[in-house]
């Protein structure tokens, strides 16, 4: 529908909003909530299996959050990434407790979104694997700002600075402060994920 504003345009009209009411628009730095561990009361009665098949089918895209330390460059596969704010301009992603990779991340205080196109499946794959050296033979290059790896072959890249990490049960959600961003002008499709399997974009 044309006459239907996209997501920035209605965050452009709100930010507005609050401007002229007065209101405060950029984040407030409130102290950080401690991290803890599920507690039995929070266990909701729903099968994993069950929730993880129903939730499969919400197509997402796919991204690689990639950040480089001391050790070197190093990231992981992540379909739970979302933009959060336009002023301040913030993203998000969800990352396991468990995860190897976000110690590292965290560490580093910087991670670059990779958004990933139809053709580089085998490249998430490769990511998706937990303690492998996941850069073993990838060519990349340093995100103008941080300095975390940006992946040749991407649509987008989002360059960000960490700025909140807040508990979500098993994950964690982490916010990113976007420091630069770029995206090909080119026609390349998004890689889409649904229901355990990757795909493409076909428009109508």
């Amino acid at each position: 529908m044309a006459d239907v504003m996209g997501h920035a345009g209605m965050a452009a009209t709100a930010v507005r909003h609050l401007r002229a009411a007065g209101a405060p628009t950029a984040v407030e730095h409130l102290p950080r909530p401690a991290l803890r561990a599920v507690r039995e009361d929070e266990r909701a009665p729903v099968d994993p299996a069950e929730f993880r098949r129903v939730l499969g089918h919400f197509a997402s895209g796919v991204t690689l959050v990639t950040t480089v330390d001391g050790a070197g460059p190093t990231g992981f596969a992540c379909q739970s990434f979302a933009s959060l704010s336009l002023d301040p301009p913030l993203v998000a992603f969800m990352v396991a407790r468990t995860s190897t990779t976000w110690p590292r991340i965290a560490a580093a205080g910087t991670f670059c979104v990779n958004i990933l196109g139809a053709d580089q499946g085998p490249l998430c794959r490769a990511f998706a694997v937990s303690g492998a050296d996941k850069f073993a033979g990838v060519e990349w290059f340093p995100a103008p700002v941080t300095g975390a790896p940006r992946l040749p072959g991407s649509p987008a890249w989002i360059d960000c600075a960490i700025t909140a990490v807040h508990t979500g049960g098993d994950h964690l959600v982490v916010v990113g402060r976007v420091e630069a961003l770029g995206a090909d002008d080119g026609d390349a499709e998004p890689l889409l994920f649904h229901r355990g399997r990757f795909g493409r974009f076909s428009g109508a």
